[in-house]
Order: structure tokens, then sequence, then C-alpha cells
């Protein structure tokens, strides 16, 4: 048995996890919190930011057409910033109802954004203005409060649309803990904890993978939606260390990040 405590505003709660050398699933050992990507490491950030109230919500769009608009937006190659600030134009121009053109909304996303330190443009502004006038007008007849994978089945439909991020949809449109977002982050941070084979490719195996994470999030008694949000912050700010995998020891970090 492992013991630590998790420090809120001077609040200390004690937390007991198996020891590290016990499994959480087959061939995945617990490992110790203060080491970088163990399972142990994860559920203690799991607790810690659980208990202040982080990671729990969500949703971006205030409904189902425009938590479309936000995810396609977003994605691989596009920045979380330059996708969000994208998706505040559109919303603003009053682009996101399902009656827009793709010329229309090619015309805003082509316009560069100001960020701090400068411009930035939005890049593949032709082939998401395509995707998403096409998408938002099929997703009008789509109801908003299907079952969790019912809907993504549905999104599947929707041009620009794969499973990933027709779960980032689900997930944060429903609050679901049905499906995973297994993008580069969660991928790179299973197969250092060995849920996942390294050879595996989500392009090709995304729903097995999924299955496993579900299980893995459930074995360490987690929300999936949680833990899935917490991996992805995590990894994606940190970069290059994560590749080094455990070479690096937890003190370079803050536990509680």
């Amino acid at each position: 048995m492992q013991r630590l405590w998790v420090n809120i505003d001077g609040d200390i709660e004690e937390l007991c996890l198996p020891a590290e050398i016990d499994e959480v699933m087959p061939g995945v050992s617990w490992g110790r919190p203060d080491e970088l990507f163990t399972p142990s490491f994860w559920k203690y950030q799991s607790e810690a930011q659980t208990r202040r109230n982080r990671y729990s919500h969500h949703r971006l769009g205030s409904n189902l057409l425009e938590e479309i608009a936000v995810c396609l937006l977003g994605g691989y190659g596009i920045p979380a910033e330059i996708g969000m600030a994208a998706f505040e134009r559109l919303k603003r121009e009053g682009m996101l109802l399902g009656d827009t053109s793709e010329p229309e909304i090619y015309a805003q996303l082509s316009q560069p954004f100001g960020m701090s330190g400068g411009t930035r443009h939005y890049r593949f502004a032709a082939q998401k203005s395509s995707y998403l006038a096409r998408s938002l007008q099929m997703a009008k007849g789509i109801q908003a409060n299907e079952p969790p994978r019912v809907l993504r089945h549905r999104l599947l439909e929707l041009p620009g649309i794969g499973p990933k991020t027709a779960s980032w949809i689900v997930r944060n449109h429903l609050n679901s803990d049905d499906v995973a977002i297994i993008d580069i982050h969660l991928h790179r941070a299973c197969v250092m904890m060995n849920v996942f084979e390294a050879t595996s490719d989500p392009a090709k195996e995304y729903f097995p993978l999924e299955t496993l994470f579900l299980c893995f999030a459930e074995a360490i008694k987690v929300r999936a939606s949680v833990l899935d949000a917490i991996i992805w912050d995590f990894m994606r700010r940190i970069g290059p260390t994560a590749r080094k995998g455990r070479a690096h020891q937890a003190h370079q970090l803050q536990l509680a990040f």
C-alpha cells in the first residue's frame, strides 16, 4: 500500500493506492506517484484536480452545432488558441446556425487573427470551411440528446468528422464517460504505461484502444472524461519532456500542476 496526501488550500486528505508492483490491469503496474507517467501519477493528479473542481466541465459551445464547430475548427495541426479564436469569430458573426455557405465561412477563416505577440493565420481554412458548412447543415437534423455512442455514430456521417473528433464532440456536449478522445497525447501517455502497445495506431485501431483506455480509467476509479482531459492538458503542455518518458522524475514538475 502506498500512502500520499493531497493538499487543497490547507485541507490535507490522505490517499491510499495499491503497491507500486501491483497491477492495475494485466501488464500494467501502478508504479510510484512521484514518477512521471505512471498510473499512480495520473491517479494522484486526477484526485488533486477533481478536488479543485478542474477538468470536470468540457462544453465549449452552447448547443450541439456550436460544439461540432469548435471541435472541427480545432484538432490536429491547429493550436488550441487559434481554433478557439476562429470559433469565437464565426459565432460572433452568426455563422454557426447551419445556414452559412462555404465561401462566407472561408472569408472569415482566411482573415488573420490578432494574438498576443502579433497576428496568426488559420491553417487549412479552405478545407475546414467546406467541412464546417456542410456538417452544420447536415447536423440540424441530429437529436442533441441521443445516447453517447448513438450520437457519435450519427456524427461520423458528417464531412470531416472521424472517430476522434466525433468522440470529442460527444464527450464535451454530453459530459460523457462512454467515449474517449484518443489523440497523440493520450496515446503517448498510454504507451508509456503499457496500456497501449507501442506499435498501436489510433487511425487504424481507434475503438479497441478506446476500450482499453476506458477499462484503465475504471480500474483506477477516475472518470474517463476527467482523466482524458488531464492527460491531454499535461502531455500537451510539457511537450518534448513527455517523449523522453520516465527518465524525468516528478520533482522537475509540480505534482499538482
